[in-house]
């Protein structure tokens, strides 16, 4: 078939051609539709169908107390990874502190598992029994202090790795005539952290997304906080679920306050600051705060790695390496196989809707919101509108394999894949992509042999960012991993309360050495595929 146009015939393949862009991104929004819009739609239509005695439950003074807890407890919990992680960041991405490079990836290697993970290695070090503790040591770590240091020390690795890579983007002109009359503090506070302010603003969301969504290191440390009722209603002896509906009415507000709070802060600057392409530049001389900053540094790395440390010790002396095998079941196979085609997923998605976001397309702005705004809500919220969509007899073939598990990551992480991409594609050259568009090549070759070639690195780190966050996940996988086919993080915190610590322990070393190794593997094929 063919059209006209003034007398002119058009076949039906250059009219394809024209729409390839549009059809492209309108399945790569289906899929964020289907795995992230019908969730929070499907909520909606239960929430309007609670009955009044789910109602009764907003009235009750104890679920405002918890949701102003949770709610404080996170923001204490940011400035604290904010305290720690902007100067580290600053320390890490651009003065001349020795070996900073290996000591950020082990300050930052933390960020890649699951805080439970951690909260049980700094159990084995100050818990009543731990090498390093006693009674006083653990009533500290048993409260909403020890639950605030924590969550700080875990967050705080992701904070500095963005205010990290956020002053290594910064143009060097800014910052030359500056270094040449100004010490280096002033440097750094003056030009560098204000340049880099966006990658502080997002620091800011994702650590209050990811501290008010936690519900594994609360439940770990027995603070009770709003997570940990939604969670017993839905997984625990106080079973109802539309209670656990009825309390997630006021999260809804939330997440619509974060979405919009983003939305400020990237409508504010761009973010081309955190992309992937960092020239090089002169580190800036410390002179006689070298020393003082490589201690802090230092002790930084070795803080974070100490309760990975100690997880490894318990294993190693209890016995638990040995006696693992027994209890790990198909845990680590199903999680690698649902963090790998989640990862892809998420690679597909960012890749599409990434690159129509750099190129200020408007419908990709809706679908970037709309990743955004699955990965703020908090993860019960998002969880149970996933149970709500999937739960059904038609749907077991979903609900009841591993696509489940996937259909969560994908819906949860899409804006790792399309924010990374989107920040890729907005430093490399446009008229590259108008020319080949101007001689008439296609989309999908000119995604395939300019965008993609240019931006191969970024693409790289898109997957294997999703991949590692999907493998740590626990907040949104505990509610509805299908029977027998729970990934690794599932089984390590359902064992946590029952199970031989020694094992527990080994099994959490496994978990490590598997995220180290997807880690380490990816670092040194991104290398490979660096620029001369």
């Amino acid at each position: 078939m063919a059209a006209t146009v003034g007398g002119a015939v058009i076949p039906f393949r250059l009219r394809l051609r024209r729409r390839e862009q549009g059809i492209v991104l309108a399945v790569a929004g289906l899929v964020l539709c289907v795995a992230a819009l019908l969730p929070l739609v499907a909520l909606a239509a239960e929430l309007l169908s609670v009955g009044t005695d789910g109602l009764r439950l907003w009235a009750e003074r104890r679920t405002w107390v918890l949701l102003g807890r949770s709610l404080l407890l996170s923001g204490v919990v940011t400035a604290v990874a904010l305290a720690i992680g902007i100067p580290l960041g600053v320390l890490f991405g651009r003065t001349d502190v020795p070996g900073r490079h290996l000591a950020w990836l082990l300050h930052a290697f933390p960020m890649f598992l699951p805080p439970f993970l951690l909260a049980l290695g700094w159990f084995h070090l100050f818990g009543r029994q731990g090498f390093l503790g006693g009674d006083a040591t653990a009533r500290v770590l048993f409260s909403e202090f020890g639950l605030i240091a924590l969550l700080g020390l875990t967050f705080a690795p992701a904070v500095t790795s963005l205010v990290a890579l956020g002053v290594l983007g910064v143009d060097p002109s800014l910052e030359e005539a500056a270094r040449t009359t100004a010490r280096p503090w002033r440097v750094a506070t003056r030009i560098l952290l204000p340049a880099a302010w966006p990658a502080v603003a997002l620091a800011a969301v994702v650590v209050s997304a990811l501290a008010f969504s936690e519900l594994g290191v609360p439940m770990f440390l027995r603070v009770e906080v709003f997570q940990t009722a939604v969670f017993a209603r839905l997984g625990g002896v106080d079973y109802a679920p539309g209670e656990a509906i009825a309390l997630l009415l006021p999260l809804v507000p939330v997440s619509i306050a974060l979405l919009g709070l983003e939305a400020w802060l990237a409508g504010r600057r761009s973010f081309e600051v955190l992309g992937m392409r960092v020239r090089s530049r002169l580190p800036l001389p410390l002179r006689r705060w070298r020393l003082p900053a490589s201690i802090v540094c230092w002790l930084a790395a070795l803080f974070s790695i100490a309760p990975v440390l100690s997880l490894a010790a318990r294993a190693a002396w209890g016995g638990g390496f040995r006696a693992a095998s027994q209890w790990l079941r198909l845990a680590p196979i199903n999680g690698l196989i649902a963090a790998t085609a989640s990862a892809c997923i998420i690679l597909f998605v960012g890749v599409v809707v990434g690159h129509a976001v750099a190129r200020r397309s408007r419908a990709a702005r809706w679908f970037d919101a709309l990743a955004v705004l699955a990965f703020v809500t908090p993860a019960s919220v998002l969880g149970v509108g996933i149970i709500a969509v999937w739960n059904r007899t038609a749907t077991q073939i979903v609900y009841g394999t591993l696509a489940i598990l996937v259909v969560g990551f994908v819906a949860r992480y899409s804006v790792v894949g399309v924010r990374v991409f989107a920040s890729v594609v907005a430093q490399t050259p446009a008229h590259l992509e108008a020319a080949a568009a101007a001689a008439g090549v296609g989309y999908g070759r000119r995604l395939a042999r300019i965008v993609l070639p240019l931006g191969a690195r970024g693409a790289a780190f898109a997957w294997l960012l999703a991949f590692v966050f999907c493998l740590r996940d626990l907040e949104t996988a505990v509610l509805y991993y299908p029977p027998g086919r729970e990934p690794l993080t599932v089984r390590i915190f359902t064992l946590e309360a029952n199970g031989p610590e020694p094992v527990v322990a080994a099994l959490g070393v496994l978990h490590v050495g598997i995220t180290a190794t997807v880690a380490a593997v990816g670092f040194l094929l991104l290398r490979r595929k660096a620029p001369a």
